[in-house]
């Protein structure tokens, strides 16, 4: 007679495993993507050298494939809510990993950029979903904080491994393995996908056809798209030519807002920006990605043009914080949120970040690692392990369940922007302080730009750190 009443608990058990295996795989997507946001910058001279580009032709080899990442996301964000999820995760996986085949067997800078805008089409319909599902597989606060905070650890650990896996690959077998090596690594993902993935298809009432706006989807794609253009390639422009894009992508945003204003049924509902959570964590995040950025970009930079580093020892010193960001966030995280609240958790990490963006704007030509360098490193490691999670967390909890996919969207839009903007602002800083300090040694001017890069980036750390006292603060939130 007791058998039956032990059955479940096995089927239980085999549910949980499946929910953290289905984890594991979006996880595994989410850093595919995230790694080649910037697995190219340490092997750019040996793509430049490679296939004989200028150095503006070698920008966009990397500022092709976050144009349509970040004009793509709101738009699969929605699409996933209405055709299933699922499907669009494992579609863009197939798309990435073909993109990314692409890439390593280019022989020509023009073959190279398509398959990075490639990329970047796959990468949007990958992460646009993904924390809409992950939402739905832990719905319950302290499973969901500890899934959010592996998510996160993710994230932020694997835009600082994308420098180390740069490095070393190109170092050892050559540029084109940044790219090929996504094959294996997508492939299987892709399996794993398919199996353990829950089918979420939505009624067969709600079609895209019958439910999308397409007009507001092209007038959002488009504005997404020339804005993440012309923050990427503002240095490279002359003013009137900024402004004038500037403009229209304005005018093409103006246009969206206007249109979800009057549509029967709208891609984004507007009142969704009445949530202070998820308005005021897309905010900080916006701020608190382009500080990182910034640090991966500039300091990559200054480590090689200054110091003097090769592709893999540049990588070998950047291991030490994603390393640091995977051990705290998976396994003090949720402990920490947990005990002392999001809120307070979020403020002292955007002050460590500030401190350590401080600290490397102190660094000199005849710099040291171990003293100007890794200590800084090791602060901002532990700045984004405490603050990742929680504007992550927030920004999902003011969405509905239907618009889920939507907010998801929303917050990797906020992501990729951010990014965007900090590498374009502080890398155009680095330059013009550069032009205004020559005459002096090289490594002395550039050491100069790069102090004053980091030292904005700091206070836009600041930035995000007032951004969330003013505007994160609850009574609730504090409680948390």
């Amino acid at each position: 007679m007791s058998a039956p009443v032990q059955s479940p608990a096995p089927v239980a058990s085999r549910r949980v495993h499946s929910r953290w295996a289905a984890l594991a795989v979006l996880c595994a997507g989410t850093l595919m993507t995230i790694l080649d946001g910037n697995i190219v910058t340490v092997a750019m001279p040996a793509i430049q050298s490679g296939l004989g580009v200028t150095a503006p032709g070698l920008a966009w080899v990397v500022n092709a494939y976050p144009i349509p990442f970040g004009g793509l996301l709101l738009l699969v964000g929605r699409l996933g809510d209405l055709v299933g999820r699922k499907r669009m995760f494992t579609s863009g996986l197939a798309v990435f990993t073909a993109a990314s085949v692409l890439c390593g067997v280019a022989d020509d800078r023009a073959v190279l950029i398509a398959a990075r805008a490639l990329q970047g089409v796959g990468g949007a319909m990958t992460s646009a979903v993904v924390l809409g599902m992950l939402v739905a597989l832990f719905p319950q606060g302290r499973e969901q904080a500890t899934a959010i905070a592996v998510f996160s650890a993710v994230g932020a650990a694997g835009g600082a491994l994308g420098t180390f896996l740069g490095g070393a690959l190109t170092q050892a077998f050559g540029w084109h393995w940044i790219f090929l090596v996504n094959l294996p690594i997508g492939v299987v993902a892709l399996v794993a996908a398919v199996r353990v993935l829950a089918d979420d298809r939505p009624d067969p009432g709600t079609g895209v056809a019958r439910n999308a706006d397409h007009a507001g989807a092209a007038l959002i794609t488009g504005a997404l798209m020339l804005t993440v253009y012309v923050i990427v390639g503002s240095g490279e422009r002359e003013a009137p030519h900024t402004l004038l894009l500037s403009a229209l992508a304005v005018a093409l945003l103006a246009a969206f807002v206007l249109r979800q204003a009057r549509a029967a049924r709208p891609l984004l509902r507007l009142g969704l920006f009445r949530s202070r959570l998820l308005s005021g964590a897309n905010g900080v995040q916006i701020l608190m990605i382009a500080t990182m950025y910034g640090f991966q970009f500039i300091g990559a930079l200054y480590l090689q043009r200054v110091l003097g580093y090769d592709e893999l020892t540049t990588g070998l010193a950047f291991l030490p914080a994603p390393v640091a960001i995977g051990v705290l966030m998976l396994g003090l995280s949720a402990r920490v949120v947990s005990r002392f609240g999001a809120y307070r958790v979020l403020l002292s990490g955007l002050v460590l970040i500030a401190a350590g963006m401080a600290l490397l704007g102190r660094g000199t030509v005849d710099g040291v690692y171990v003293r100007d360098v890794l200590p800084p490193m090791l602060l901002l490691a532990v700045g984004f392990a405490a603050a990742m999670p929680a504007p992550t967390g927030l920004a999902m909890s003011g969405a509905r369940e239907e618009d889920a996919g939507l907010a998801s969207g929303l917050f990797n839009t906020t992501q990729v922007v951010g990014g965007s903007l900090g590498l374009a602002a502080l890398s155009v800083l680095a330059s013009a302080r550069t032009d205004v300090l020559l005459g002096g040694g090289a490594e002395a001017v550039a050491a100069d730009g790069y102090r004053l890069a980091f030292r904005v980036a700091a206070v836009i750390a600041m930035g995000a750190l007032g951004l969330a006292v003013l505007v994160l603060r609850t009574p609730r939130q504090e409680d948390a």
